[in-house]
């Protein structure tokens, strides 16, 4: 008896060209939209490799991991590379981003991620485009987190790599991703003789055979099933709405702050600013004297399916996640993930206010 998932039709390139199209209409661009065949890093990396090389200049901003995953990346490339960074509890700023400009005039590449799940800020991309702009420097976005969670708009923020993954916020499938293209981008690849070719990281080879013929023949057999995932997750947020679902995400990101600062116990937010807040997931600093990997091990062991984490690497002693994101931007992932937390803390000895934490998650769901 086979299985509806492994009796499926091919996937046409008619097909794969239309979900590629309704991405596009998600971003809200006229730049030519690449989906690729795998986790967010596929296109990440693609899009540096392809555009970068001896003699680019990069600013790499760094508000979380994957900032200094990218710095790694372009100085393989053989990029001189400038680091912004900035401490995780905050976000850049314009004003920092044209100062480095201002040291470092010859800087032609800024990379930045817009939303850190990992490290629970969101950065000011359009203010930070307006100044981009201005030095006429390529703006590559890691906007994986974001989209779906806030506004992502390559076209008029100026962006020409903008990468994103449908595994949060749009609640999709996590091995398909997808790149917003510029000219300027498509040039600075067609002229860096080390960019990928006939490779698996190679944007060039969509361009080339894809794009440029027509999007007539796929350049090999597409991830069926998450190409199929995707579509129905861009169209789930057609039906109900992209504001519809930014406004669920933000309210839990609210919900969620307000009802951690309610608990009390020595719990607080990890990025200071409410403002800098990304809507994807909030991170707080464990109580002092209490680890965060412990703590948060504590509140699984209830429930393993609630959506807390600790930190990464050394944020594990100190940073605990909850990802309200995708299915999870919702109330009772919130209300239930604070319960879990302020069960755990109560057990070591800790004043907390579980009853106050949820009134609080009501009331600043609105």
């Amino acid at each position: 008896m086979t299985h509806p998932f492994l009796d499926l039709p091919p996937l046409s390139a008619a097909h794969f060209a239309s979900i590629e199209d309704r991405v596009a209409r998600l971003l809200g661009t006229g730049q030519d939209v690449v989906i690729m065949q795998g986790e967010a890093l596929l296109p990440l990396e693609g899009a540096i490799r392809g555009t970068a090389g001896p003699g680019t200049v990069a600013l790499n901003v760094i508000t979380g991991p994957y900032g200094q995953t990218f710095g790694n990346w372009l100085r393989d490339c053989g990029a001189t590379v400038i680091d912004l960074a900035v401490p995780f509890h905050t976000a850049v700023t314009a004003e920092q981003i044209r100062a480095a400009f201002a040291e470092h005039p010859e800087i032609d590449f800024v990379s930045l991620v817009h939303a850190e799940a990992a490290t629970g800020n969101t950065n000011p991309v359009a203010e930070i485009g307006e100044v981009v702009r201005e030095q006429g420097a390529l703006f590559y976005l890691d906007a994986v987190a974001s989209i779906g969670a806030e506004p992502v708009l390559p076209d008029a923020w100026g962006v020409d790599l903008c990468v994103i993954g449908a595994q949060k916020a749009m609640g999709g499938p996590a091995g398909v991703s997808a790149v917003s293209v510029s000219e300027r981008a498509w040039a600075r690849m067609a002229a860096n003789a080390g960019a990928p070719r006939r490779s698996y990281l190679s944007l060039l080879d969509w361009k080339e055979r894809w794009i440029d013929g027509g999007r007539k023949a796929l350049l090999h057999a597409p991830a069926q099933l998450e190409m199929l995932a995707l579509e129905a997750c861009v169209e789930q947020i057609e039906t109900v709405g992209l504001d519809t679902v930014m406004a669920r995400h933000a309210a839990a990101a609210s919900a969620t702050r307000a009802g951690a600062v309610a608990l009390g116990g020595g719990l607080e937010p990890y990025v200071y600013e409410a403002r800098e807040a990304a809507p994807v997931a909030t991170t707080l600093r464990a109580p002092a004297g209490v680890v965060a990997s412990e703590l948060v091990a504590r509140a699984l062991a209830s429930n393993p399916a609630l959506p807390l984490a600790a930190g990464g690497g050394a944020l594990a002693k100190e940073m605990i996640r909850v990802n309200h994101y995708g299915v999870d931007a919702v109330r009772s992932a919130v209300g239930a993930s604070l319960v879990a937390l302020g069960s755990a803390m109560a057990e070591k000895g800790l004043g907390v206010d579980v009853e106050g934490a949820l009134r609080a998650v009501e009331d600043g769901w609105g």
